[in-house]
């Protein structure tokens, strides 16, 4: 290779590595930030008491934000949107979370299921960055293991059976602790260069870990 060349690309490695810091860097900021804001709209829905009906209506918001989200997330207007989208998404919690806090060892689930969701996110995103393994062959997996998870949830909410419940939530529990991995290696490995779509990404994981991880921990604590 002759010596421009291999100057080349030396200079293209180094831009790669330091726009993926740039991308990790960015997104562990605003994901810091989003989940600040969305913990302080859980805790304005739970102060006003919030029906669960709204919460479901909040929910469909949410789900209409997402596509906002995906269509601003090059421009200026993403990081409005992904604090709307993310605070909405942490007002649809406050009904389940007031639920969960009546219980006579409520606000212990609560904190448990908060503390096994950081270190289990912790645990997963540290161990990617630190190996900066590919996990990207876990994404044909995973999203058929969420479909699955969704048909199931919606079946049953017409059979109500309470044991595949909370087999659902084990399974997602599992899957959405895959995606941690499988997002977190996207962004080190460059299959995702813009830190907006990634934050929403991890976000995601987190929050749907947490609501399954708690109601794991209700239904086994015996109260629920």
């Amino acid at each position: 290779m002759e010596p421009k060349s291999l100057y080349s690309a030396q200079t293209g490695g180094v831009e790669s590595i330091l726009a993926t810091n740039r991308v990790l860097k960015n997104t562990y900021m605003l994901l810091s930030m989003t989940l600040l804001f969305s913990a302080g709209t859980a805790a304005l829905s739970m102060a006003l008491n919030l029906s669960h009906g709204v919460a479901l209506i909040l929910s469909f918001v949410g789900l209409g934000l997402l596509f906002v989200v995906q269509a601003t997330a090059n421009s200026g207007m993403g990081i409005v949107s992904v604090f709307a989208f993310t605070g909405v998404l942490g007002a649809a919690l406050g009904p389940m979370l007031n639920a969960y806090m009546a219980l006579p060892n409520g606000p212990s689930l609560v904190m448990q299921a908060m503390g096994g969701t950081a270190i289990v996110f912790l645990g997963l995103s540290g161990y990617a960055l630190t190996t900066r393994k590919d996990f990207s062959y876990m994404g044909g997996f995973l999203i058929v293991g969420l479909l699955v998870g969704i048909v199931a949830s919606i079946a049953n909410i017409f059979l109500g059976i309470p044991a595949l419940s909370l087999t659902i939530s084990a399974a997602f529990v599992l899957i959405f602790s895959g995606l941690i991995l499988f997002d977190t290696s996207r962004i080190i490995n460059g299959g995702e260069t813009n830190y907006i779509r990634a934050t929403v990404a991890l976000y995601l994981d987190i929050y749907n870990l947490f609501v399954h991880l708690l109601h794991l921990l209700g239904a086994f604590g015996g109260d629920d």
